[in-house]
């Protein structure tokens, strides 16, 4: 490669971009101290409509989908609740921390309709939550 190779500089631009992204990402996701109540993180989400119901997928892995406190105000589903800490990262030495840790919330815009029957569980690491539309019974 010569000296004025673009190649040479666009890997030293995506190195930059990287090491950067690395920088943003340990800020946004570092742990939470005690007594912080606000939330820090919003799980990914799917909003899935049948013709039946709305099913709202949260990922959520490794947390306890029965604390997720699910709630619909003005036709938003708002999915709250936490992350906690393990108990081995107090002494543990981190090499790499990628999933968000403390409270979180997510607000999720629900298609419009009246909905009835509310049904919540886990799913492979997702809390699957089903919105029966008004007049619609379940099939078993």
């Amino acid at each position: 490669m010569t000296r004025g190779d673009p190649r040479d500089w666009m890997w030293s631009e995506a190195l930059q971009m990287l090491a950067q992204a690395e920088r943003l990402h340990q800020q946004v996701f570092k742990p939470q101290t005690a007594g912080r109540l606000r939330p820090c993180w919003e799980p990914p989400v799917d909003v899935l409509e049948t013709e039946r119901e709305v099913l709202i997928l949260a990922a959520l892995p490794g947390v306890d989908v029965q604390k997720v406190e699910a709630v619909i105000e003005n036709g938003t589903l708002v999915l709250s609740g936490e992350r906690t800490v393990p108990a081995e990262l107090r002494t543990a030495r981190i090499h790499r921390m990628e999933l968000p840790q403390g409270r979180f919330e997510r607000r999720v815009a629900l298609p419009p309709g009246v909905y009835g029957e509310v049904r919540r569980f886990e799913a492979n690491g997702c809390l699957v939550v089903t919105l029966a539309k008004a007049g619609t019974r379940r099939q078993p």
